[in-house]
């Protein structure tokens, strides 16, 4: 179930609320300048390929008007999962955008507002776009089960920009 947690940043273990009803959710981060949405899931076969994936969207991806899309799998047996977990985890920044749809699986963004965080508990069929400049970091979790869409501007603006602070150490990751 998607969900948004809002905490203080003095008080990363207990959050001020928790929202599970759509409306309440797109509200709360609409007032942050967080979109969320849900598309309606199109027909991709498990196992299809990126370019598979991606012409499966396509019409919606026009529809937002970004130049770059990539394809983020990780799964439980992905070689590389835990360096991918940490490194997601690194509080960031884009000069564009950044939008992500979740096609399978679910994944933890946490979008870092002034004195406050906003826990984004996003799974399929979600769509999160995180406005430029906007700091937050990215939980696949322990197990990751994670296939989502990256969307940006040019693939240039996908590059992040690291805050190097380790805020996101202090607040509960997906597993918690």
């Amino acid at each position: 179930m998607s969900y948004v947690a809002v905490y203080h940043v003095a008080t990363p273990d207990t959050p001020n609320k928790v929202l599970t009803h759509f409306d309440d959710i797109v509200t709360a981060l609409a007032e942050q300048g967080v979109r969320f949405e849900r598309w309606q899931p199109a027909p991709v076969e498990k196992g299809a390929s990126d370019a598979e994936m991606i012409a499966a969207y396509q019409p919606q991806i026009d529809a937002l008007g970004y130049g770059s899309v990539q394809v983020l799998s990780v799964t439980d047996n992905h070689p590389q999962k835990a360096e991918l977990r940490a490194q997601f985890l690194a509080e960031r920044r884009y000069t564009s955008n950044e939008v992500r749809f979740f096609i399978a699986g679910q994944g933890l963004f946490a979008v870092h507002v002034g004195e406050y965080v906003y826990a984004v508990r996003c799974e399929k069929n979600d769509l999160l776009v995180i406005p430029a400049g906007t700091s937050h970091w990215f939980d696949i979790g322990e197990n990751p089960h994670c296939v989502t869409l990256r969307l940006f501007d040019t693939a240039q603006a996908g590059e992040p920009v690291f805050t190097g602070s380790d805020i996101a150490a202090g607040f509960p990751g997906l597993d918690d």
